[in-house]
């Protein structure tokens, strides 16, 4: 099939968005002026403001900003500190209107049944068809920040491989990634509750998302054929005017991207400051090389496991992170794991020795935010430590008034008392 779009081959570029919460400085309850923030930096009300290798851009709802690279990156490890100048940028701006940016993928009190305001500006004819089919008023919706890893494939055959090889990790990337304990001033029991309410959000149309995880799939043909046309046919009787008919639709865990020949991996929480989001990235990054040239075990291999036992092993890790018991001989095999069952955490620590990270001597702040989050934990654990039985919300806001202050000095998240 004909594609007009330049291409890059594997792991040639990497297109990074990290989305963050904008709350009130003095309470942290969401404060939603996005839009204000894009028209003192535009002059007007504008989706998108490019800032040099970054670009600042709108999200569905008024409380939530995005940060993405401006283009393909050549690398992960000089994105740090540009996201860092970023984020600093927008703080400034805000501290004039009583505003900062908060990390982490859910706003822990927010509710949003009566606090979501939808952006009202361009684009409103998509808003508004998400929100008339599956009202965006819900944590699912409105209540979710997270980092998207972009990558890129030259065609079929590259496909293939990174279809596959993103498919097979992105089960335990919650193991490293989550950041979600708390929803509506609560510890929920579930280390990622982001990803349990995005799983559910399009349950009136289950093609939409299917098990998250994403199906075997082998070419751009393949996929059109048998996820996405039977998609769009399923939500047409609520879309007449075909305006959700596009690949974006696609909610599982990782989508491809035709229009620009790349596969976008949505399952990570955003972290508490750039350095941990774009070390996990790089790990992430790591291993699927390794995966895609099939030295752990052929792509075929890879294909025949199951969407349901993936699906499976991804919603143990939801509830548990790093601490989830992995026992299925034929997923650990995949990574030439050398036993038949470990914790999420123990795989972890031998994917990082077995797939080292790109150029680490020019980031070392990289390599010990990985060894900080596998000795410690992935940021929910950290946030959950110190919220026992009985706390209360002042307790809530110290912890998350210090992931604010992580976030603007660009630092790890170490818990506190």
């Amino acid at each position: 099939m004909d594609n007009p779009v330049k291409t890059l081959s594997l792991f040639a570029g990497y297109g990074i968005e990290l989305e963050y919460m904008i709350v009130h400085r003095d309470d942290l309850d969401v404060l939603s002026i996005s839009d204000r923030i894009l028209k003192e930096v535009a002059g007007e009300y504008v989706n998108e403001v490019k800032r040099g290798a970054i670009a600042w851009s709108n999200e569905v709802v008024l409380h939530v900003i995005e940060l993405k690279s401006n283009g393909p990156a050549a690398n992960l490890y000089e994105l740090p500190q540009l996201f860092l100048d970023s984020i600093r940028n927008i703080n400034e701006i805000l501290a004039g209107m009583d505003g900062m940016l908060m990390p982490t993928a859910m706003h822990p009190w927010m509710n949003p049944y009566l606090e979501t305001r939808l952006w009202p500006h361009d684009e409103t004819e998509i808003y508004d068809s998400y929100n008339r089919i599956f009202n965006c008023r819900g944590h699912g919706w409105s209540n979710l920040q997270s980092m998207h890893i972009n990558l890129p494939f030259a065609d079929d055959t590259e496909f293939a491989q990174l279809h596959s090889a993103i498919r097979l990790l992105l089960p335990v990337l919650p193991a490293i990634a989550a950041s979600s304990p708390v929803m509506e001033g609560e510890l929920t029991g579930l280390m990622d509750t982001r990803l349990e309410t995005y799983r559910r959000n399009a349950e009136l149309i289950p093609s939409i998302a299917g098990l998250v995880v994403p199906e075997p799939m082998t070419s751009r043909q393949e996929y059109e054929t048998t996820l996405l046309q039977p998609m769009y046919a399923d939500i047409a009787p609520h879309d007449p005017e075909k305006i959700l008919q596009e690949e974006w639709l696609n909610s599982r865990g990782a989508i491809a991207r035709f229009e620009r020949n790349t596969i976008e991996i949505r399952v990570l929480d955003t972290q508490e400051s750039p350095v941990a989001d774009l070390a996990i990235a790089s790990l992430v990054v790591a291993v699927l090389k390794k995966l895609s040239t099939g030295d752990w075990i052929p792509l075929p291999n890879q294909l025949k496991l199951p969407t349901e036992v993936l699906a499976g092993i991804f919603t143990d890790i939801i509830r548990n992170s790093e601490k989830t018991i992995i026992d299925n001989r034929d997923y650990l095999a995949a990574f030439n794991f050398p036993d038949h069952r470990c914790e999420a955490q123990e795989l972890w620590q031998y994917l990082f020795e077995a797939a080292p990270i790109e150029a680490p001597g020019d980031n070392p702040e990289l390599v010990e935010a990985l060894r900080f989050i596998l000795k410690h934990g992935p940021l929910a654990r950290r946030i959950a430590r110190p919220l026992k039985q009985g706390y209360r919300r002042p307790k809530l806001k110290e912890v998350y008034r210090v992931l604010c202050t992580c976030l603007d000095k660009g630092e790890m998240f170490e818990g506190i008392d």
